[in-house]
């Protein structure tokens, strides 16, 4: 991977956070970090650059990384709905876990951070791309993660039937 060309925005409150990721992609070979301190800044920061991956907290104040990342998917003003978004966070509780996925969340981190954990995570963003998807509550990164093989029928859900005019792939 041309980490040298990889545009990367960090959106979290907290400077020390942005600090530590910051020095951990810049270890790696990227040159081009871009940060921001809350969802709101991040909008703005994206309108203004061209940014491959969104690095976000999940908490912060005023607009949290959940709200960042259903305006960035769901928004008309949205300056890319289709970045590929990291969630960062210390509450990786099951709830949280499906909130950030159920927002458009390409993949998940939980604190504490490692070196590994953030290369691993940027690397399946990028390199394991899943399509969007759109559905009449949902637009994003396919949310299922694994290909069953015995799985025989063109749906996973019964339900599927019936929302099976509105799913398009992207």
């Amino acid at each position: 991977m041309r980490y040298d060309l990889l545009k990367i925005l960090l959106v979290d409150d907290n400077q020390h956070m942005r600090l530590l990721l910051a020095e951990i992609l810049r270890a790696i070979g990227v040159n081009h970090i871009y940060e921001a301190r809350d969802g709101a800044e991040g909008l703005k920061m994206m309108r203004d650059h061209p940014i491959d991956v969104v690095m976000t907290d999940l908490s912060m104040q005023p607009m949290d990384g959940i709200e960042f990342v259903r305006l960035l998917r769901n928004s008309p003003e949205s300056p890319n709905r289709m970045a590929p978004v990291v969630m960062i966070t210390g509450h990786s509780t099951y709830i949280r876990v499906n909130e950030a996925r159920d927002a458009g969340v390409t993949e998940f981190l939980a604190k504490p951070l490692t070196a590994r954990g953030v290369v691993e995570r940027l690397h399946q963003a990028i390199d394991n791309k899943r399509p969007f998807i759109r559905s009449l509550s949902y637009f994003g990164p396919d949310r299922r993660r694994r290909a069953d093989a015995l799985f025989q029928g063109p749906w996973r859900r019964e339900s599927d039937s019936e929302n099976a005019n509105q799913n398009v792939e992207i």
